[in-house]
């Protein structure tokens, strides 16, 4: 989401039109100190992030979000507003992003970027962009899909850490990421074992089927399970316990059965052309 701004826009437009004339500064629009605070916005500067903005591929730069704007928006505006009043001229850049630059930046997080708007250094805007979503051939098997199976399958039985290791790995291949998304299903079967290390008795356990039902809902992103993700699930449940085996009904189990499945799917595509 956009980053929340001192003051809107509109309020700040209002204010300096009362019979003043005092150039809207960055310090009125955006939390930034120092220097740059001082600095009038200018038009250079407002064509400079516009450029950054696009420059980005595949981003579509939000015109509001949540009653503020994107970084060029707020500068375009507060830079036209500028040059009318005299307080800068056409073609006017400030000190500050002269000297120490204007850039847009993307983070990949599960399910989308964030893109991260600097002048001088210092953040002027954030949002999010979603990845739009891939189209599944609805005849093959997810990895969501798969660790909803292990939830039938071995949906009683309590989660603990071997669990927690191939539900991870099984996240972050449905969502082909490195990381998985705080709060989501490794960090729910993490919760659960840590909590069925200290329950006394089994009753109070939290399982499997507890953790897993439903698991494609809970997944930022999910993908038609592959041979590559079957590996990686069945190395990461084997690494993690005592017997370097998988568990019957585990995690590993069924993302490899899925994968197994689909590629039978495949091959018989193949040869049915």
């Amino acid at each position: 989401m956009a980053q929340p701004q001192p003051q809107r826009m509109e309020d700040q437009l209002q204010s300096q039109g009362q019979g003043q004339t005092e150039a809207i500064k960055y310090g009125h629009v955006f939390a930034v100190t120092g220097e740059l605070a001082g600095q009038p916005i200018a038009p250079r500067d407002a064509a400079a992030m516009r450029s950054a903005e696009e420059s980005v591929p595949g981003v579509p730069v939000p015109q509001e979000i949540g009653g503020g704007y994107s970084a060029g928006v707020a500068m375009e505006t507060a830079a036209a507003y500028n040059q009318a009043v005299g307080a800068v001229r056409p073609g006017q850049a400030s000190d500050a992003a002269t000297n120490q630059g204007i850039a847009v930046t993307q983070t990949s997080v599960p399910g989308g970027r964030i893109i991260t708007e600097f002048v001088a250094g210092q953040v002027v805007g954030q949002y999010s962009v979603a990845d739009q979503p891939v189209e599944q051939d609805a005849t093959k098997i997810t990895v969501g899909e798969a660790l909803e199976a292990t939830a039938l399958a071995a949906g009683e039985r309590p989660v603990d850490r071997t669990d927690v290791e191939a539900i991870r790995a099984a996240e972050m291949a449905a969502q082909g990421s490195d990381v998985t998304m705080p709060g989501g299903l490794a960090d729910q079967a993490q919760a659960a074992a840590r909590s069925n290390a200290d329950a006394d008795r089994d009753d109070d356990k939290i399982t499997v089927g507890d953790v897993l039902t439903d698991a494609t809902a809970k997944l930022a992103g999910d993908k038609v399970a592959g041979a590559e993700d079957a590996a990686k699930v069945v190395q990461a449940e084997t690494y993690s316990d005592a017997a370097a085996r998988t568990r019957a009904g585990g995690v590993g189990a069924a993302v490899s059965t899925a994968a197994r499945l689909n590629q039978a799917d495949d091959d018989a595509n193949d040869d049915a052309e």
